[in-house]
């Protein structure tokens, strides 16, 4: 077994400001793609120019934020926004999902895309290679937050958690942050080297996330107010992943099937 790196969550503490390490981590993936959106905007095919990634990110960061949050509230905690409304905006009380930021962050894009008027699969297939980096370091926040560890396990590598009880679980956040965030940039970085079909780049990420959540919900706990919601065994994040690897496998296949004819 190893032992848990207790780190404190507030990285940097002025008086009653308290910057927290998970905040950070959704820096890292904003600046991500802002840099390497400057980037692969320089490139001829670009549906923008390099001085609009600004506004890009900007409208990515909102569609982020708002999107995790109602995701949230409708897929994980809806008995509780019924209950109590105004839990929507108490938002120093946790609560963001990623498949919710996911869909905010497409209605971000899409309206982005009508006012540089292009399509939204163009923009998309832009920044789809550099998101993996803000995912995986939102697993990082999640691990330093000792939040949505793994199930219990005796792996040489399982660690006890503050939050977890005295039971050695699995360190799914890392699980996440090594396949959501490392194997998923080297494979779309290396994919759009070379020129694609516009909404391949696009439907593989979504195909690949969607794969990757899907396996790793074997070895992530349930969220505890939901547990198990079918068979025994199928969690909320297999559910809303199912549809993503579904419809993610058939963007990548059109777009190919498009350039064939």
């Amino acid at each position: 077994m190893l032992t848990y790196p207790v780190i404190d969550p507030v990285a940097v503490a002025l008086g009653p400001v308290k910057v927290h390490w998970y905040g950070l981590m959704y820096l890292l993936g904003f600046a991500a793609v802002y840099f390497l959106g400057q980037k692969r905007a320089q490139q001829p095919w670009s549906p923008i120019k390099p001085e609009a990634i600004e506004d890009l990110v900007t409208y990515g960061a909102i569609g982020v934020i708002l999107g995790g949050r109602i995701g949230y509230i409708l897929f994980y905690n809806f008995s509780a926004f019924l209950a109590d409304p105004i839990i929507l905006f108490k938002i120093w009380q946790g609560g963001m999902a990623f498949h919710g930021g996911m869909l905010g962050v497409f209605i971000a894009m899409w309206l982005f895309a009508k006012k540089q008027n292009c399509s939204l699969f163009q923009l998309t297939d832009l920044i789809a290679p550099i998101a993996p980096i803000g995912l995986g370091a939102g697993r990082i926040g999640n691990f330093i937050n000792s939040e949505l560890w793994g199930r219990p396990t005796d792996v040489p590598w399982a660690m006890i958690f503050p939050n977890g009880g005295d039971i050695a679980r699995h360190p799914s956040q890392l699980y996440e942050a090594f396949l959501e965030g490392v194997v998923l940039f080297i494979i779309l970085w290396l994919y759009s080297k070379k020129p694609r079909p516009t909404m391949a780049c696009t439907g593989l990420a979504v195909m690949l996330y969607g794969c990757f959540r899907f396996f790793v919900e074997f070895f992530r706990m349930p969220d505890a107010h939901l547990g198990f919601v079918a068979l025994d065994w199928v969690t909320m994040g297999q559910v809303l992943s199912t549809p993503m690897i579904i419809v993610g496998g058939a963007m990548f296949f059109m777009a190919g099937k498009r350039v064939k004819d």
